[in-house]
């Protein structure tokens, strides 16, 4: 067995909680405390002395393009699928896999092969079943089997609503997506989110505000993404979240995005929460490997990036350097809350029994120094010391 003590850290659980000590046996986290005596058993222990530095937990990214994603300028701008260290050398410990645009090239086969490959490499991965397209593409035919037969699959989605490459759902054909998902999580032990993609038409959230209210589903079973994309869009968000739902940022973008309205993922945070959404109802993900098409008015393709995972902990720095949100609250929206969120229980955490995703960093700078991914030491000094297979 595998077992590192981590000493002297000062402790982000998310929550600050002081200078402890973290004993790391194989993949879990065995102990936390102010101090632990390893003295008797130094030969058989490795010690990682972190004073002046700051632990918290790994980084959770719910929304990765990990196969690639796009497509919308033809065959040649499919993009490309994640590679190991673009994560794990930016904190991100835990990935959540989606299909996008194109759910016939990108098929869930894929999307499982490519997740189990990212963890055969040392990566958490986990997987939604289905793309834009209603009806959803599932792997087994259904999604209740889905979730209840593949331990991979964790929710539906995403799912297309207020944009021109959706297949305009119908609140019916949304009810019955969300329902589906609901009870295959249940039956499963999983949360069963309806991860939803919300594009920058006019109806916004107004699909699954009127599934809400004209049906049993509760506003938890949704969890829609780019609600930063625009101003418009951004105050119904607001107001969404004060009924209690929750909301994601999308934190990769481009000059051009900001320049046409969306409001960086970061200044967002400190916005909603100076409005009094609870931190507990926002997350940021990256929309990693996805294509960011630029459409004109006409829906004519203009232009084409790509999203990077690096953006997640890059907005998590601006959110607390340029914004001054509290480092604990930047911290719980790519932690703690995508854990409790996405049902990852052994995620998102510092405390004993969790799995040991943790990340060393500069407490001046926010430098990412070491990062643990379930026990094992993927960066250390800044170095990055595990590559996936083809690196």
């Amino acid at each position: 067995m595998m077992i590192t003590l981590i000493k002297n850290a000062v402790l982000y659980t998310p929550e600050f909680s002081g200078e402890k000590d973290v004993l790391i046996a194989d993949q879990r986290i065995a102990e936390v405390s102010d101090f632990i005596d390893i003295s008797s058993k130094t030969d058989s222990v490795r010690v990682i002395e972190a004073e002046g530095k700051m632990l918290t937990p790994g980084f959770i990214d719910g929304h990765v393009h990990i196969t690639g994603g796009g497509g919308e300028g033809s065959f040649r701008s499919r993009t490309p699928e994640l590679k190991l260290t673009d994560a794990t050398k930016n904190g991100v410990t835990t990935v959540v896999g989606v299909i996008g645009t194109d759910g016939t090239t990108r098929t869930m086969t894929n999307l499982v092969a490519k997740a189990r490959a990212l963890q055969e490499e040392g990566l958490s991965c986990y997987v939604h079943t289905g793309s834009y397209q209603v009806p959803v593409k599932t792997l087994t035919g259904k999604i209740e089997d889905d979730l209840i037969l593949i331990d991979l699959i964790i929710g539906a989605g995403e799912i297309a609503i207020a944009d021109h490459r959706s297949s305009q759902p119908t609140v019916e054909e949304m009810a019955k997506i969300a329902s589906q998902a609901r009870i295959g999580g249940m039956l499963a032990g999983k949360r069963g989110v309806v991860n939803v993609h919300v594009g920058d038409s006019k109806d916004g959230l107004s699909l699954i505000e009127e599934v809400v209210s004209t049906t049993d589903i509760p506003i938890s079973q949704f969890y829609p993404t780019h609600i930063n994309r625009t101003p418009k869009l951004f105050e119904e968000g607001i107001n969404y979240a004060l009924k209690g739902g929750v909301v994601d940022f999308t934190t990769s973008t481009i000059p051009k995005f900001i320049e046409d309205g969306e409001v960086k993922s970061s200044e967002a945070l400190k916005r909603m929460l100076d409005r009094g959404v609870p931190v507990e109802q926002i997350t940021f993900t990256s929309d990693a490997q996805g294509s960011l098409p630029d459409f004109d008015q006409k829906g004519n393709l203009t232009g084409m990036k790509v999203g990077r995972i690096q953006s997640l902990y890059e907005a998590f720095k601006e959110a607390v350097k340029q914004h001054g949100v509290p480092l604990e609250d930047a911290l719980k929206v790519i932690t703690s809350n995508p854990s409790r969120i996405l049902g990852l229980h052994n995620k998102g955490m510092v405390e004993a029994g969790k799995d040991a995703d943790l990340v060393l960093m500069d407490p001046k700078n926010l430098e990412v120094h070491t990062v643990f991914a379930k026990g094992q030491e993927m960066v250390a000094d800044g170095e990055v010391m595990v590559y996936g297979t083809f690196e």
